[in-house]
């Protein structure tokens, strides 16, 4: 197989774009850095702040929400971007040197996007849109679309969605949609399959209306196709990069929260992230005590300490990046980073795993948010839904007036309807999706 070159892998012609873009002598940014600062001014970015990261959104005590959750993976990414490049500069011509010292940027640009899919109230959201599609009234699609199209419906997938959301023509705005650089939209691809190989692997990147984006941004990059008959590809080298940093920062990230809550005790956290340093020389956990003496504010003490953690974790995380280099490269490496991280930190992230899984994410808290927000979005799909397949009465040209115009396009497949409920639906905030479930059911006026 041959291997990725990063020319290709990090070239800056922009998707819906022509022309390819020549940097002039005044330019102060590059064409990647053009892209963050696409995303942090885009409207679904600022839509994050309302939607739910794991607890509810905050009263007087501030918990993440989406986009405190994406601007520190972003963080993180262009961290472990940057201890990557110190490990494998050696592997790299002096003209590749020059590409690969921007991959922080590239790193971070898909770590600001990757929650950017995501519809309202997080997995819930994504539950509730597959069981309306599966169970409900949006069953009946089964026998009027394809396989694969029908896949997509019934396995909401916020991966494949942030590839539409970025990509797609909407009525009204420029083709290309935000036009980012084929080398972010690369990093953003995780499962590079579709639907119907997802079923297997529980995710997907593209849906069927963005399968032609798909293959063209995978030929643009030269990345390697593993699997003909399947249609399975290659990830993008740096992907390895943007899925670390995001399960750094809601493994550690998600546990302080839940400490800030009282959901977790301010004893029980310190132990968990101070087992990250038990294996470790000794010097360096005399250092962290010795700080924790001076610092006395509970809450400061955690957030020392999940600092700490999180710089442990890009640190080793980017050494095993390095290590499996010439795979990754290949095409050939398969798993998460942080699965393949040395075995005391690795112990030591499992517990908070463990302890995440056990009793915050199942606590009463999250459970009544999950449980409020598959009721909200399934009542939401059900009244739109009826509205785009059968328009005509005055209730279905009531409600949708109130969608918006770009999701509004005279459409004769069924599929593309129902995926322009879905893109509705789906790009709401947490407090707008509530706020009209009210409304339209008389419960608010």
């Amino acid at each position: 197989m041959k291997k990725m070159n990063w020319k290709s892998l990090l070239q800056a012609a922009r998707y819906g774009q022509s022309n390819i873009p020549k940097s002039s002598a005044g330019e102060i940014r590059s064409e990647f850095q053009r892209d963050y600062d696409r995303l942090i001014f885009s409207s679904p970015f600022r839509r994050l702040q309302n939607k739910t990261q794991v607890f509810p959104l905050p009263g007087s005590v501030f918990v993440h929400n989406r986009l405190t959750h994406s601007l520190e993976v972003a963080s993180v990414g262009r961290s472990l971007a940057n201890k990557v490049f110190s490990l494998i500069e050696k592997h790299l011509t002096e003209d590749e040197k020059v590409l690969v010292r921007e991959i922080d940027t590239v790193a971070a640009t898909a770590c600001l996007a990757h929650d950017l899919g995501n519809p309202p109230f997080g997995h819930s959201g994504e539950k509730a849109i597959s069981h309306f599609f599966s169970q409900k009234a949006g069953n009946k699609l089964k026998d009027t679309v394809t396989e694969v199209e029908y896949a997509d419906l019934v396995s909401f997938e916020g991966n494949a969605n942030l590839l539409r959301l970025l990509t797609h023509q909407f009525t009204g705005r420029r083709e290309g949609g935000y036009r980012l650089t084929y080398a972010s939209l690369g990093t953003m691809i995780k499962y590079p399959f579709d639907s119907i190989t997802g079923v297997a692997k529980k995710k997907f990147g593209y849906f069927q209306s963005e399968k032609a984006t798909f293959l063209e941004i995978q030929s643009r990059l030269e990345i390697p196709c593993l699997d003909e008959k399947k249609g399975i590809f290659a990830r993008h080298p740096l992907v390895y990069l943007m899925e670390a940093a995001d399960d750094i920062c809601y493994q550690v990230m998600d546990l302080e929260d839940a400490q800030k809550l009282n959901i977790q005790s301010h004893d029980k956290v310190k132990q968990l992230f101070l087992g990250f340093f038990e294996h470790d020389e000794e010097f360096a956990l005399n250092r962290i005590h010795n700080t924790l003496k001076d610092v006395t504010d509970p809450n400061e003490q955690i957030a020392f300490l999940r600092a700490m953690v999180i710089g442990k974790l890009v640190d080793v995380s980017a050494q095993v990046f390095a290590d499996h280099y010439e795979e990754i490269m290949q095409g050939d490496f398969e798993g998460k980073l942080l699965k393949l991280i040395p075995s005391g930190v690795k112990e030591a992230l499992e517990a908070c795993e463990k302890v995440s899984r056990e009793e915050v994410y199942r606590h009463p808290t999250v459970v009544k948010i999950e449980i409020s927000g598959y009721n909200v979005i399934g009542a939401l799909l059900q009244e739109f839904y009826d509205a785009v397949m059968h328009p005509g009465h005055d209730y279905a040209e009531k409600m949708l007036s109130l969608m918006p115009m770009q999701y509004r396009a005279p459409l004769d497949d069924e599929y593309e309807k129902a995926r322009s409920v879905v893109d509705f639906i789906s790009g709401m905030t947490d407090v707008y999706a509530v706020d009209l479930f009210k409304q339209i059911k008389g419960l608010e006026l």
